[in-house]
């Protein structure tokens, strides 16, 4: 038979499945069944090793995200995407804007956008001077056109009817 092993960074031993007659675990599950024993102290230790890896873990995610900010910061954007981010990352505090301060920067932009709109009427007003004219207006139909096209209707309607009913009967 084989010895038993050690799970890689954890330092806990654990049997095969084959020695111990389990095949249903898995050797995690197995290994947390038979920590050197099965004492609290080994158990207790494990739990030590995996919460200061959970540490490390996270402050290698802190840096990935400086570094990702820092990137992104250089190529204008001035900010890291936080929308992909999992939810136990934090991140810089939202802005919150008065309504007062809201109001004025409503105001200051539709007054940036009739600005752009009153220097692009002339230029457009020029360039449909330049091309062909416009199409032609729409046509109206006039109202005894459209007491005929409804008489029409109305007779097709009504034959369409007689007919369905002469096929029921």
């Amino acid at each position: 038979m084989s010895s038993p092993t050690t799970l890689p960074r954890l330092g806990i031993l654990w049997k095969s499945r084959v020695q111990l007659g389990i095949k249903t675990l898995n050797p995690l599950q197995l290994s947390l069944c038979q920590i050197r024993g099965g004492t609290m102290g080994n158990l207790e230790n494990a739990l030590q090793q995996l919460r200061a890896e959970r540490r490390e873990a996270q402050s290698q995610v802190e840096k990935l995200e400086k570094a990702i900010s820092l990137i992104a910061s250089l190529d204008g954007t001035g900010a890291s995407r936080t929308a992909n981010q999992p939810t136990g990352i934090t991140s810089a505090p939202t802005r919150i804007i008065s309504e007062a301060s809201r109001r004025r920067m409503a105001r200051a932009q539709k007054a940036r956008w009739e600005k752009i709109r009153k220097e692009s009427k002339p230029a457009l007003v020029v360039r449909a001077a330049k091309t062909t004219p416009s199409a032609p207006a729409k046509r109206t139909m006039s109202a005894s056109a459209r007491r005929k096209i409804a008489a029409f209707q109305r007779a097709r309607w009504a034959k369409l009817r007689a007919g369905r009913e002469q096929k029921a009967a």
